[in-house]
């Protein structure tokens, strides 16, 4: 099904997809696929290239749930991938808007999750945002107040679960894809939720941006050539960042004695690095700048924490900690021998093994608690019993990991704490059978 289509066709995509990732034919290709216009396009164009060149190619539909037509919509995906040959793979959501929080967002960071998820160790996954969406994006940022990196808006290449995601075709404009459709009869889905203005992005689409086309006709390109400039700058800040932790980064925590040493400005430039190194969103720049001068400030004896929506920072012994939210400390009811510690502190269990465990037959019918207060256990022979606390101290585990590590108890004895720690009395011999107590996800907790 090889078409060309004047100016805009399957070659240009395949060397705008070059100009994104050199490697790209050699890769697994998932297209991400809305049912839309722009998406329809870019399935037809990489289907005609897949007629004629060796390329893995399947697509995904991620069907929210948020509107009664969207199973129609799924429908017609299916169709057009039969028609293109290619494979379908729909995701369902179902969606339900939580109260107070944007769907806009909301359905962007599940259906960026759902797709993520879906990629193979390497696998590109293919979108369709063009050169309109940058506009759209750009402004957007500003609006909000985004800084340099946010307002390089959208890469042309990203990281994406286990694999990439590619934009080839941000440097074209969206009346291209049109003219392609037109001219070839393709057929497409219009989602309503992008015409209904009480969305961000819809109300610039069909409020603001006409105007601004008609003032500033050649605005979508000058945009996203002020975008680019913008990455480059993002780029040499990230640049600046990861000089500067060689200085202060101390396996994963900040040195606040070294962070010191920096200007302010390369302190929260550093920070908002460190934080997206964690995996972690890094709160507003206003946020960030407010709360880095108490981490200095604070008694030596105090807990300074710096608090958002997706995570912490946090201080101890001169020291900076990032992590995710984590689940409260844990009830004290005994639990079974594995148990889920809730979110941002993995899972535990007992496992078979040889030495550094416990015995099997203490091991069988242990149970999992946490702390309640007064804990002591002997971890070496011919040593006293150490109470918990005192172990903390001298271990360095940070304060608010305490309270939420597994204790594993033979009857009312304590036997290990977490993958730490195990007491002599119930301690597997050299090369014997035992229960080796594995913490998967572990959090940091020194």
């Amino acid at each position: 099904m090889t078409v060309t289509v004047a100016g805009f066709g399957p070659e240009r995509v395949a060397g705008l997809l070059a100009a994104v990732d050199p490697g790209w034919r050699e890769a697994r290709i998932a297209v991400a696929l809305s049912g839309g216009l722009d998406s329809t396009v870019l399935l037809h164009t990489l289907a005609s290239l897949a007629a004629r060149l060796p390329l893995v190619l399947r697509a995904l539909h991620v069907d929210h749930g948020l509107h009664p037509d969207s199973p129609a919509w799924a429908a017609a995906c299916r169709e057009a991938c039969t028609a293109a040959g290619v494979g379908l793979e729909i995701i369902e959501l179902g969606l339900v808007p939580a109260r107070g929080q944007s769907v806009e967002a909301q359905a962007r960071e599940a259906r960026y999750a759902a797709l993520a998820g879906r990629l193979a160790e390497g696998e590109r996954l293919v979108t369709a945002h063009h050169r309109d969406d940058q506009l759209e994006t750009v402004l957007i940022q500003l609006l909000r107040g985004a800084g340099v990196a946010g307002l390089a808006a959208m890469p042309g290449r990203a990281r994406l679960g286990r694999g990439w995601q590619l934009r080839p075709l941000l440097t074209v404009d969206r009346a291209e894809l049109a003219e392609y459709a037109a001219r070839l009869g393709l057929a497409w889905q219009q989602d309503p939720m992008n015409e209904a203005v009480r969305f961000d992005r819809a109300y610039l689409r069909e409020r603001v941006l006409p105007a601004i086309r008609e003032r500033w006709p050649a605005a979508p390109a000058t945009v996203s050539r002020s975008a680019r400039h913008l990455a480059e700058a993002s780029r040499l800040l990230a640049g600046l960042a990861a000089e500067d932790a060689t200085r202060v980064l101390d396996d994963g925590r900040l040195s606040l004695a070294a962070l010191a040493g920096l200007s302010g400005d390369r302190q929260v430039n550093l920070l908002r690095w460190w934080l997206q190194q964690e995996g972690l969103r890094p709160p507003p720049a206003a946020q960030l700048g407010a709360g880095l001068p108490g981490f200095f400030t604070a008694r030596p004896d105090g807990a300074p924490a710096l608090r958002w929506d997706e995570g912490e920072v946090r201080r101890y012994r001169g020291r900076l900690y990032a992590f995710g939210r984590l689940a409260p400390p844990p009830d004290q009811s005994p639990a079974g021998p594995a148990l889920e510690l809730g979110p941002g502190l993995g899972r535990f269990r007992l496992v078979a093994g040889h030495e550094g465990g416990l015995r099997p037959a203490a091991g069988a019918g242990a149970t999992i608690r946490f702390r309640a207060g007064g804990e002591a256990l002997q971890p070496h022979p011919g040593r006293p019993r150490k109470r918990l606390k005192d172990l903390f101290q001298e271990a360095g585990v940070v304060p608010w990991m305490r309270d939420r590590l597994p204790l594993v108890y033979v009857g009312e004895r304590l036997a290990a704490v977490g993958d730490l720690w195990i007491d002599v009395e119930f301690a597997a011999g050299p090369g014997e059978p035992a229960l080796k107590p594995l913490w998967e996800e572990r959090p940091r907790i020194f």
